[in-house]
This record gives structure tokens, sequence and C-alpha cells, in this order.
């Protein structure tokens, strides 16, 4: 199974970028905590350095990831300059490894393909990208003090969470599988007709069956069918 630490910006007493009562620590960890799931319905084991407004020293965010092996370490962040400021862009350390920059590559292009305007993927030497083991990304989801920036934020939140999801998937080599709705039918089919819902399809054996676990956890009964 594959491992990944989601780390959510700043917290607690620091709240990060603000405009008036808005704030970065907030904004990550909302939508941060809802890409984790949708990330974990993937079979995917999703860890996070937070899970309410509490505040984390950089410090304990990389012995957070340094206590186990993981394969990305994906840190969430909003940025903030003057207003006028605007657009995403995805980080990686100077050093890092070829995975950190693709997934890098692939997230911002998920942003970018929402709206937001690309500043492009760049390199740092931020303590979470230094201190990290594994391949590690860090991502400035728009400018919180800009206005435009926010009404993608807000307005496309199911689109940037699917995006996001759909980038670290395809690092991954998984298939994204789109929410299974179970419907209750009114009436009963009088053609004995049965129609089938596929739920994805894999290159890998076990993703595929990493996702029959999945939906009989769900309650749905699924099999495996080889093209």
């Amino acid at each position: 199974m594959k491992k990944l630490v989601f780390d959510y910006g700043h917290g607690g007493r620091d709240g990060g970028a603000i405009l008036s009562s808005r704030k970065e620590s907030n904004d990550v960890l909302s939508i941060g905590r809802e890409i984790a799931t949708d990330v974990r319905r993937h079979g995917v084991e999703v860890d996070e350095t937070r899970t309410m407004d509490a505040t984390v020293s950089l410090k304990a965010r990389s012995s957070f990831e340094n206590r186990k092996d993981y394969d990305y370490f994906i840190s969430f962040h909003r940025n903030a300059f003057n207003k006028s400021a605007h657009g995403v862009e995805t980080f990686t350390y100077p050093r890092s490894s070829a995975k950190a920059k693709e997934l890098a590559n692939k997230v911002q292009s998920s942003l970018v393909g929402v709206g937001f305007t690309n500043r492009k993927t760049k390199e740092a030497n931020f303590h979470v990208l230094r201190e990290t083991k594994s391949a590690a990304i860090l991502i400035e989801m728009g400018f919180i003090d800009n206005t435009a920036d926010n009404k993608i934020f807000d307005n496309k939140r199911s689109e940037i969470i699917e995006g996001i999801t759909k980038a670290i998937l395809s690092q991954l080599g998984i298939a994204y599988m789109d929410k299974v709705v179970a419907i209750k039918p009114s009436v009963k089919s009088t053609t004995g007709t049965m129609y089938r819902v596929v739920t994805g399809s894999f290159a890998d054996r076990a993703n595929a069956e990493q996702r029959i676990v999945d939906l009989k956890k769900a309650g749905f009964e699924s099999f495996i069918a080889i093209k």
C-alpha cells in the first residue's frame, strides 16, 4: 500500500496568511482533509501532521514524516503578498528526486486547469522539503489576499479536490474512481436485463484487488474482469 503524509500549513497560534477573518491555516486544513478522504478511498494510506486547528512546529512536522517510510510528503499552503499577486505555484527542494518534481508538475497542472494563473513549479529551501525523507512538495493554492484567487478557491472547490486527487493517484499509478452513489430502483425491471457499473481500470492487479476491497467495505459486490 502506498503511504503519504499530508501536511496542512500553520495552525493554532499561527494562522499563516490572513485576510480579515480568513486564515490560511483554516483554508488548507479544510480542503486538505477532503483531498485526504478522496485519496484514501482509492486504497492509499494518508497520515496527517494535524487534524485540527493546532500549533505544530516545523520540526514536529518533519519528525512526524521521519518516523515511517512514506512515498510522498505533501504540504498545503496559501500565499499572500500585496492583493495584486495571484496564481498557484508548487515547490520542491533543489536536490529533490525526479519523482518529487513529477508530482509537483502534475499538481501544478491540475490547479492551473481549474483556472488559477500559472506561477510555475519552483525550488525552495523550505524546512519541510529539506528535512523530510520522502519525495516532498509544497503547494501554494492561490493568494488569500487576492479576490480572484479566493473566488476560484471557493467556487471551484470540488474541482480542486478532484484535480489534486487525480494528480496524486496518477503519480502513484492508480486510476481515479468516480464516487459511487447507490440508487434504490423504484420500479423492478420487467425485461430481466442487468446493468453493470464499472468503477475503474488498472494496469496493476494489486490496485484492482484493493478497489474490490474498498467497494465491498462500502457494501457493493464486485469482481475483476480482464480485458
